[in-house]
């Protein structure tokens, strides 16, 4: 039975804004306070699906959680109607009000870690819920995410959907953005690497807990390989491994200074994966990498063979990168495209192509088993994007966060396509 590799992207929210609520990534931090355009940024995403379904691979999408977040101020003491909640947290703690008001959720790499099917101990996909723990915004998408999942992936004899680990430092888990699986095929049994950070007093938080891999691993009944991430790409910005690295079936695409042990790392996917092929790149440094988000590209395998490189336009407009870009092209390994697309106001915010796409290998049977509702079609998609068109705001800025006046605009965009997904 045919597998094959689903991406599910996140949808831009309504209240996409710039607050600069990551430490340790760059891009979040340099753009703090910038206007944002969560119009203009929803409508590259929705670009980037389309041109993925123009290369015949299979598109899905999750809805954004409502934001505000209501619910979480609710759970930490404020009470009365939507509004007075809102209007007591801006008052009262600012800080956590525009935590409150992340998008956060739109990077859907960090939704949950997915294991795939012949991997797994029972034979069925594996999606274990992220707790985000480490970043206040990031844990308050756990909730939403375990809901929206449970519901996408709803059927018991081909997913089973678990809830996140405990919400602690100890257990602290930023998802498939920290997961990398190499395998022969979609369709055979592959290796699952856990890649982790550690208590080094590196300058940025390394958010991916060692216990966290090992717990995933136990839920999924898999034998995972677990690596530290280099303190050095910790150090220049590499917040979550996927900014240095990214693997598709029996091809692994790294920085040279993605892991601290890189020796083992690739002895062990050779050992477990005939035909393995790491490509590392050393030929440009990693604020080139990072600056760029080079290795946060999406690399697919395509319908008619080989494999291709989703990446960001900021790769293209360094000349270095795409000097390396053309030589990974040029390389005798399978990867053979190139496809640039501009997600600009993701990046400014810390977030590239891979970060905003859940990857779901599934056969033809689990497939069908998926709400269609989530699995994007021409008509569904245009459908998007003329709601986005209607609904998102055209920008936001800063002040804006605390104006009851956005407040009922990004409600009346949630209900739109909340209506929407009621009638599809």
């Amino acid at each position: 039975m045919t597998t094959r590799e689903i991406n599910f992207d996140g949808l831009i929210g309504p209240v996409h804004n710039y607050a600069g609520l990551s430490p340790g990534n760059i891009a979040s931090a340099t753009n703090a306070g910038a206007v944002s355009q969560p119009r203009a940024a929803a409508l590259q995403g929705l670009a980037k699906m389309k041109r993925l379904m123009d290369r015949g691979l299979v598109q899905g999408f999750l809805p954004p959680p409502r934001r505000p977040a209501t619910a979480a101020l609710r759970a930490l003491g404020y009470g009365g109607s939507d509004r007075e909640v809102l209007a007591a947290a801006a008052s009262d703690d600012p800080i956590l009000f525009n935590n409150a008001c992340s998008a956060s959720a739109m990077w859907a790499a960090n939704a949950a870690t997915v294991i795939a099917a012949p991997d797994s101990g029972d034979g069925r996909v594996h999606l274990v819920t992220a707790n985000l723990a480490t970043m206040l915004h990031r844990s308050f998408e756990a909730p939403d995410s375990f809901r929206m999942l449970r519901t996408i992936f709803r059927d018991g004899d081909h997913f089973m959907v678990h809830p996140a680990l405990p919400g602690t430092q100890h257990f602290s888990d930023e998802g498939a953005a920290n997961h990398m699986r190499i395998a022969p095929e979609h369709g055979a049994r592959g290796l699952n690497i856990f890649i982790h950070g550690a208590p080094r007093g590196s300058r940025f938080p390394e958010r991916q807990a060692r216990r966290a891999g090992e717990a995933v691993a136990r839920l999924a009944g898999v034998d995972g390989f677990h690596m530290l991430q280099s303190q050095e790409a910790i150090e220049a910005g590499a917040f979550h491994n996927d900014v240095v690295a990214v693997a598709n079936e029996n091809v692994l695409l790294a920085h040279a200074h993605a892991f601290a042990d890189r020796d083992a790392l690739f002895a062990a996917a050779g050992r477990a994966v005939p035909g393995f092929v790491a490509v590392e790149v050393d030929s440009i440094g990693l604020d080139d990498a990072i600056g760029s988000y080079l290795f946060n590209s999406q690399l697919v395998t395509l319908p008619e063979a080989g494999m291709a490189l989703v990446l960001p336009s900021e790769c293209r407009d360094n000349p270095r990168v795409w000097t390396a870009v053309e030589a990974i092209l040029a390389a005798n390994n399978p990867i053979n495209e190139a496809i640039v697309v501009d997600v600009r106001e993701s990046m400014r915010n810390g977030g590239g192509p891979a970060c905003l796409r859940l990857r779901v290998p599934v056969d033809e049977a689990a497939r069908a088993a998926i709400d269609p509702r989530f699995l994007l079609d021409e008509r569904r998609w245009e459908t998007l994007c003329a709601l986005v068109e209607r609904h998102w705001p055209e920008s936001i800025d800063a002040a804006q966060l605390a104006d009851p006046a956005l407040w009922d605009a990004v409600g009346a965009a949630h209900d739109a396509l909340d209506a929407l997904l009621a009638r599809i």
